[in-house]
């Protein structure tokens, strides 16, 4: 078989979308790998586009600019690093590339740069949407709020494998993603177009926290594809550029997240949001490594909130409430999830449900989002 030889690439692109692009490349590709091509960005230059890809072995990015004057064709593999640490140095508007076999040059109006690469033929293959029907299609400003609002709440202990993950649960044109640690769990619900009937799969991490930097801007539509243990995101923002994420899927069964959604729960507080977020803000504070949780105490129009760390202090902060139902309850909570689950949500108001100082809480913002948080012990 024939070795495929790299043709000699020469382009002029604007440096702001060169440093963007290698910003998200760079996320892709292998920290530590034996396989030198896997911490590579595989640079190409066709039809008036170019072109960047790269992958980790287990995810795979390709962006695609019309930001570019492309003079000549060609494509070279380099370091990813290197060439987005050059890209990022310069202070001009626009940067000169040339590939020479292996060898990437670039120039500036007073820089001159020479990166040493591989040979194209070790550039891993990359996977193509291609015309394929996607399973759905999803504004890309609804989707990252969906990813926003579900994917901090992922797990990071790698002992728990299938919820190192965000479950994508597609049923109709009603799509959710949930994600948990086993300690609170976030689900958001949005509406998608459909081209099935069902879609169930655990997205890494990873994978689902490099799209939402993707969809950073809110522009354009994003096309899925399930297939073959892989997921694939298209991205087209509107604007001349398109994207390409895959990731293979995590294996394994996701919990069974609707059993643990509380049903009976008898008490509701209506809270204005900045201000529980400001009082659960300063009472962590007061928190430390032994004493992790703050403790609420919701009575008829306020909640108190406490916290104490031994040897440091003490804090009370108050905090009206629009309106309660129910009898007076205490209950104590890790102060770094409330406020995780407060910052993702755009709504003046939120609504937190309660049965007992030993189940869990569930903050409310209206019907797209719903947060499970399960108390500590303050004994």
């Amino acid at each position: 078989m024939a070795v495929k030889q790299a043709t000699n690439l020469k382009a002029v692109c604007e440096r702001d979308a060169l440093v963007e692009a290698l910003g998200l490349i760079t996320g892709v590709v292998a920290g530590r790998t034996p396989t030198p091509a896997l911490q590579c960005v595989k640079v190409s230059g066709q039809d008036g586009r170019l072109t960047m890809a790269a992958t980790d072995g287990e995810i795979s990015l390709t962006l695609s600019t019309d930001r570019v004057d492309l003079e000549a064709s060609g494509d070279v593999l380099i370091p990813a690093d290197k060439f987005s640490q050059i890209a990022r140095s310069c202070n001009d508007n626009t940067l000169n590339i040339m590939s020479d076999e292996d060898k990437l040059h670039i120039r500036t109006s007073d820089s001159r740069f020479k990166i040493f690469g591989f040979p194209i033929s070790e550039a891993p293959e990359s996977v193509d949407f291609g015309d394929a029907e996607p399973d759905f299609s999803i504004d890309a400003n609804t989707f990252h709020g969906l990813m926003e609002r579900s994917v901090f709440a992922a797990a990071t202990d790698h002992s728990r494998y299938a919820i190192n993950g965000v479950h994508l649960d597609l049923s109709g044109s009603e799509l959710r993603l949930v994600a948990t640690n086993g300690h609170r769990l976030a689900l958001s619900t949005g509406a998608c177009d459909s081209n099935c009937d069902k879609v169930d799969c655990i997205v890494p991490t990873k994978a689902m926290t490099l799209l939402k930097r993707l969809l950073h801007d809110g522009t354009g539509s994003v096309s899925v594809k399930v297939h073959d243990g892989r997921i694939v995101f298209h991205v087209d923002n509107g604007a001349g550029c398109t994207s390409t994420l895959t990731s293979n899927l995590v294996e394994g069964t996701f919990p069974p997240f609707e059993d643990v959604i509380p049903k009976d729960l008898d008490r509701k507080a209506v809270i204005n949001r900045d201000a529980l977020n400001k009082a659960v803000r300063r009472a962590h504070l007061m928190t430390n490594e032994e004493s992790r949780g703050v403790r609420l105490i919701f009575d008829t129009n306020m909640l108190q909130i406490t916290s104490r760390a031994p040897e440091t202090g003490e804090a009370e902060i108050e905090v009206p409430i629009e309106s309660f139902t129910g009898d007076k309850l205490e209950i104590a909570f890790n102060p770094v999830y409330i406020m995780d689950a407060l910052k993702v949500i755009d709504a003046d108001e939120i609504t937190i449900e309660l049965k007992k100082s030993e189940k869990p809480g569930l903050i409310r913002s209206g019907n797209n989002f719903t947060y499970i948080i399960m108390p500590v012990s303050l004994a």
